[in-house]
């Protein structure tokens, strides 16, 4: 039920940012042609005349359509108000939320499907559906098995002393860590968590997070989440492993300085932070977003400024990829003034980057690295540079989706954490 809210909730309001696009098609198609009139002198009057009751108008019709949309999505809300009611009287559990199967073969399922929509959803508008109290904001949770944890209680099993973090990257779910299982190891069932639970004895969680929202907003959520986790771990925890893929690796990051910032337990327990193909210095794509929204905004016609507008409500959470913010601070910062985020001192880090082409040097793999995020902003060099040094090893013919569970992957990453 939350879930069909939710999207009902979200094709309201696409209806009403539908009437915000017209009347911005409207006001600059208006824009131009009383421009062009005015300099006629006898017309100028009559045309701003005759303009303003073009304006009433059509803010009286669109203005009319968005109070019914939302005297439909209020009609519509009771209906399911009294739907719940009723299932709830029958006994039915409305509030528990199975996860997809841990697999690769669930691919193509409707499960999956709907599990792979509702990522997609949430990393191009997951800060809106957070600000919408949208059924459909993913919010954070970690999962263990078959099922999400219950953090006054965690049922964790088996657990051992070691605890490995796994944090996937922008518009997918844990699920990812699954992808390609099969094909890699002839199992659908592996992934890096069950490989470290077999070789290394790691009791394994995923989280699973909006990604639309600020990198730093979900790095301070799983500060505390990881809080509660180790403050009620059911055994003795001697370690614990951070592994994020791509924004997975920026939300770990900024996780472990909120949490020094606060002064958290769980750092201190921190041994290794791993980040695969993580944009510590941005990501392409972004930045060319961000340009073509800046070039179409300054051109004043509907064909310009609507895709304009439709570019730059990409999520807060893409838009922290320009330059790889980690902290509140850094939202509206420029490249040279990022906040200089300190590693943890007495854990290792390891930076994982993978090039298209074979050859990690070949100047094609050099120029679109896996072709979401280069080599040198997955090898953090300026982060090198400010702190010390840290492990970085390319790795080529690996593209952006398929480092976070590709074999010689997990062999480097078996490596470092069978290392001491």
């Amino acid at each position: 039920m939350r879930r069909w809210r939710g999207l009902k909730g979200l094709i309201h309001d696409a209806i009403d940012r539908t009437t915000e696009l017209v009347e911005e098609g409207h006001e600059s198609v208006s824009r131009s042609v009383v421009g062009v009139l005015s300099l006629a002198p006898p017309l100028a009057e009559p045309v701003r005349t005759v303009d303003e009751v073009r304006r009433f108008t059509t803010k009286g019709v669109l203005g009319t359509i968005r109070a019914v949309n939302r005297a439909v999505e209020a009609i519509t809300d009771a209906g399911i108000d009294v739907a719940e009611h009723v299932a709830t009287a029958q006994g039915a559990d409305l509030s528990s939320e199975l996860p997809i199967d841990a697999r690769s073969d669930a691919t193509g399922s409707a499960r999956w499907i709907g599990d792979a929509a509702l990522g997609l959803v949430n990393g191009a508008i997951g800060d809106h559906l957070h600000a919408r109290k949208n059924g459909l904001d993913l919010g954070m949770k970690l999962r263990h098995g078959d099922g999400y944890l219950d953090l006054d209680a965690p049922s964790l099993d088996p657990v051992t002393p070691k605890l490995a973090v796994l944090v996937h990257g922008l518009g997918t779910t844990e699920w990812s860590w699954w992808l390609e299982s099969e094909a890699y190891h002839g199992d659908a069932s592996v992934s890096f968590g069950s490989l470290l639970a077999r070789d290394l004895g790691y009791t394994p969680v995923y989280v699973r997070y909006n990604t639309g929202r600020h990198v730093s907003e979900n790095g301070r959520l799983l500060a505390q989440e990881l809080e509660r986790l180790v403050q009620a771990y059911p055994g003795p925890l001697e370690e614990v492993l951070l592994v994020g893929h791509s924004m997975g690796g920026l939300v770990s990051r900024s996780a472990c300085c909120y949490a020094e910032r606060e002064g958290l337990a769980w750092p201190a327990k921190v041994r290794r932070v791993v980040c695969l193909g993580s944009p510590h210095h941005g990501a392409p794509l972004e930045k060319l977003g961000h340009a073509a929204a800046a070039i179409l905004s300054a051109i004043d016609t509907p064909g310009t400024r609507i895709p304009a507008r439709l570019i730059e409500g990409r999520s807060a959470g893409i838009k922290d990829l320009r330059h790889g913010a980690l902290v509140d601070e850094d939202w509206h910062a420029d490249p040279d003034a990022l906040t200089a985020i300190p590693l943890l001192p007495h854990a290792t880090y390891h930076f994982l980057s993978a090039t298209l082409t074979r050859d990690p040097e070949h100047p094609l793999g050099q120029l679109i690295g896996d072709l979401l995020v280069r080599a040198p902003s997955a090898s953090g060099a300026l982060i090198e540079a400010r702190t010390f040094p840290i492990a970085t090893r390319c790795f080529g013919g690996v593209l952006h989706h398929q480092i976070q569970n590709h074999p010689a992957v997990y062999e480097e990453l078996r490596r470092a954490c069978d290392a001491g």
